[in-house]
């Protein structure tokens, strides 16, 4: 039995963040029913191409869509609709999670706010997620993972010096958001067995964009300094970044200062592990020019496959860059089973590959075994089972 079995998760929410983390619940066993509006439903369905065909050959919903709604139901709602909010309602007042991604207030013309279901259900775990969070002077603003990681400074630390700041190519402030939702809403679920009362996660895209700065961000607080675009190297370690070859490109991120000895006898180099401007890590930060100069002369005479063979044999962390395809084609990757088929039969092959979750409990891949649900499908059954 999955560790949330039997817990129930009532997801209004659309895009990204939100049914990111109902997935997350999902694959820990959770059941999790999607309401969508009556229509198109979530935005992400016509999010395409590509879009995964159906067992007819017309096309279904786009990939995008079938990335973050494994393993939930879906019924349909109109907004305006009296029946449809009463539906609604009863859901709620048998959930213990309820997930929600509308503006600040905008659920409350509908009595589905957080002090109307509260009152409904003072055992609901209510989870909003919102661009700007609650409260503050940009609360009523709509916010979108691209806006937030330029806002959130995680754009400026992102990109080559000299050129323009890059975003991250997933979308990474929702990807965040969703996980810390659902680790908020499980530490809200501990909690109520304690005291019996829900309560209301409040989850704003800036608020985790600059949450996981991390390092960066203390650098700033530390030394006053505001990071800037450092391309590929790190600002705190080196060497840490790429180097090329003769034949292609290696990453090397050396740790520490064991780990940057023994990359200087694979490359043949012993005068500059025993050099007293790079012996330690501060040193080797501080003289960063000189020593990747001296470096990337001698990595470029060796070959790729070579040079990385060399340096895991001497346990010097490196490996390539990988495309998306090469990633999910490593044997490490294949080892671990991060893709998996689930049985589809409205799909075409009857058969859905989907990206796991990367959790094993117990050994065992905390996946949802359904694929993620047609628009409707579970319309005509929408009580809880």
């Amino acid at each position: 039995m999955k560790p949330l079995a039997g817990v129930r998760v009532l997801e209004l929410a659309r895009i990204l963040a939100g049914p990111w983390a109902g997935q997350m619940l999902a694959d820990l066993g959770a059941d999790v029913i999607k309401v969508e509006r009556r229509g198109a439903g979530d935005d992400t369905r016509a999010w395409g191409p590509p879009f995964v065909e159906g067992a007819d050959g017309a096309p279904l919903a786009a990939a995008y869509y079938h990335s973050c709604n494994r393993g939930k139901r879906s019924i349909l709602a109109d907004f305006e609709s009296a029946e449809d909010i009463a539906r609604i309602k009863a859901l709620a007042a048998d959930a213990d999670i309820l997930i929600e991604n509308f503006k600040v207030g905008g659920l409350a013309r509908y009595g589905l706010d957080w002090p109307a279901l509260r009152a409904l259900n003072p055992r609901l775990i209510y989870c909003s997620i919102t661009g700007f969070g609650q409260t503050g002077p940009y609360a009523a603003r709509a916010g979108y993972d691209y806006l937030v990681q330029a806002m959130g400074g995680l754009m400026a630390i992102t990109g080559e010096p000299g050129r323009e700041p890059q975003r991250v190519g997933v979308a990474v402030a929702d990807l965040f958001t969703g996980v810390y939702t659902a680790g908020a809403a499980l530490a809200a679920l501990h909690r109520r067995a304690e005291t019996g009362e829900g309560g209301h996660v409040d989850m704003a895209l800036l608020d985790v964009m600059t949450g996981v700065l991390a390092n960066q961000a203390m650098n700033l607080f530390v030394s006053g300094q505001s990071p800037g675009l450092t391309g590929n190297s790190h600002p705190n370690v080196v060497p840490y970044q790429p180097f090329a070859t003769a034949d292609g490109l290696v990453i090397v991120a050396t740790g520490n200062d064991r780990q940057y000895q023994r990359l200087c006898g694979v490359l043949g180099l012993p005068e500059l592990a025993d050099d007293p401007r790079f012996l330690t890590n501060a040193g080797r930060v501080a003289n960063r020019d000189v020593l990747v100069a001296l470096l990337a002369a001698r990595t470029a005479t060796m070959a790729r496959d070579t040079l990385l063979a060399a340096l895991e044999a001497q346990g010097v962390p490196a490996g390539p860059i990988n495309s998306v395809a090469e990633a999910f084609a490593d044997p490490q990757v294949v080892a671990r089973g991060m893709r998996v088929e689930l049985a589809a039969p409205h799909v075409a092959g009857g058969r859905l590959p989907q990206l796991r979750g990367p959790i094993l409990l117990d050994g065992e891949a905390m996946v949802a075994d359904r694929p993620p649900p047609a628009l409707g499908q579970d319309d005509a059954d929408w009580q809880w089972r």
